[in-house]
């Protein structure tokens, strides 16, 4: 990975009651209608307004393109404009605050499909940097080599008319060879974060699954909202992503060694750390294989699919833990009906496995994504959890794709433990007025064939898919 990747902070103990979670989820009553409750945007649009020094911020998605599908629901918001408008006015407001946007070449389709949204900003002294995705690892290794030896030498700049038909749910219905030759890697910043000043001289940030993204607008997601010293370490790494990928600026408190943190358990501390890319991974298996007899599992995901990580969560369950998962089906995503790989095929081999111990669900989209990512681990008397921009696949957390997340531990008491706890509970159990039913039962989208599990397994293995 490249240097300032990959990191695992030391845990930061902060009260409680300074750490939010946040979470975005829709839904449609008993007539179909949709039903929506979210605030992860106007946090981050409270950070924009605050701060007076800088604001550095990392987006996988970030722009206005529309879903090619006909039918696709149109977007609940204009996230990417109201963002764009909001730094803008920051920026007139306070001359000096110094604004970096971090994001991935796939908002521009690798220059196939150049953003006017890039140009307001960078019109008004925002500086936007394009994640260099050649410097990440290859995941799908027998394209990668092709595209590194051979086709990587000759497939242009990735500017001009598009000819091709467009792969993916959204954007412009044609792309050019270069942007078609480039998607193949899968490669992807999938990082989810803002940080900035709080206007007081302390730090502020969100880490999370949303994107300011149109098509996004409606999807389901959780966030954290934390302040202090633990974001450091991320605003470290997201400056040497921005460096590695052109960027020569300077931005940011002075750096210095990180301070030394008294992290101490008690009922109204928090336990705070940041972990990115494989250290995510780390730091679920630590906490999972940890558990005993008694302790429980419950798991929001969008995707999942990494073999360690299913083979520990089988382990669990032998031991007496208690597993459940609420998953996307993959199956309605941006008006596209698409398999339901992997996710049925890993829901099946869970239920299969153990019996039926493991219990699943499945979220009721209606044309958008439950693209939550939360792992939340309970014992007699603490909650650890990590949410963030990490699935539970290879991708994610084998040292290829950029991810950030947050890990929390705190009593189970505390305020913050029972609202995670209230957040799962309530999708799990459909506990809702107007006849919303939030999840529906495993058998509805299980997918038990052995060509799908055989499929997915060489997929995952070969990095030949964007999973």
């Amino acid at each position: 990975m490249p240097p300032g990747t990959r990191i695992a902070s030391a845990a930061y103990a902060v009260p409680a009651r300074q750490v939010e979670f946040i979470a975005d989820i829709t839904a449609a009553d008993a007539y179909g209608r949709p039903v929506v409750s979210q605030a992860i945007f106007d946090r981050l649009l409270s950070i924009v307004h605050a701060a007076r020094k800088f604001i550095v911020l990392d987006y996988f998605l970030f722009n206005d393109q529309r879903a090619t599908a006909a039918d696709a629901p149109a977007p609940q918001r204009e996230l990417s404009r109201q963002l764009r408008d909001a730094l803008i006015e920051r920026r007139r407001a306070e001359p000096a605050l110094q604004v970096l946007f971090i994001t991935d070449p796939i908002n521009e389709f690798s220059g196939g499909a150049p953003s006017s949204t890039f140009g307001a900003l960078r019109g008004a002294g925002v500086d936007i940097a394009v994640t260099d995705l050649g410097r990440l690892r290859d995941s799908s290794f027998l394209y990668s080599s092709l595209w590194r030896l051979t086709l990587g030498w000759w497939a242009g700049s990735g500017t001009g008319r598009g000819w091709l038909p467009n792969p993916r749910a959204s954007g412009p219905r044609q792309i050019t060879l270069r942007s078609a030759l480039q998607l193949a890697n899968f490669k992807a910043n999938h990082r989810r974060t803002v940080i900035a000043d709080d206007g007081h001289g302390g730090l502020v940030g969100i880490i999370g699954s949303f994107d300011p993204h149109d098509v996004s607008s409606a999807y389901s997601n959780v966030a954290a909202k934390v302040s202090g010293a633990v974001l450091e370490p991320l605003l470290a790494s997201e400056l040497a992503i921005a460096r590695f990928s052109g960027w020569s600026g300077t931005l940011g408190p002075a750096e210095g060694p990180p301070p030394k943190v008294a992290a101490r358990r008690d009922d109204r501390t928090a336990l705070i750390s940041i972990v990115t890319e494989g250290a995510v991974r780390d730091a679920l298996l630590e906490h999972i294989d940890a558990t005993v007899n008694g302790d429980s599992i419950d798991i929001a995901m969008s995707t999942i699919s990494d073999r360690a990580l299913i083979e520990s969560l089988l382990a669990a369950n032998t031991r007496g833990v208690g597993v459940r998962l609420i998953l996307d089906p993959k199956t309605a995503a941006l008006g596209d009906t698409r398999s339901s790989l992997p996710n049925g095929a890993v829901a099946s081999e869970l239920a299969t496995a153990s019996n039926g111990a493991i219990h699943l669900r499945w979220y009721r989209t209606h044309g958008e994504e439950f693209h939550s990512k939360l792992v939340m681990i309970f014992s007699a008397e603490r909650l650890w959890s990590t949410l963030g921009s990490a699935d539970l696949t290879r991708r994610a957390l084998e040292d290829y794709d950029l991810t950030a997340n947050v890990t929390i531990e705190v009593a189970r008491g505390t305020p913050l433990a029972l609202q995670m706890s209230d957040y799962f509970e309530t999708l799990w159990s459909n506990r809702a007025l107007l006849g919303i039913e939030y999840s529906a039962d495993f058998g509805v989208y299980a997918d038990s064939s052995q060509s799908s599990y055989w499929l997915y397994r060489l997929m995952e293995s070969t990095g030949l898919v964007g999973f």
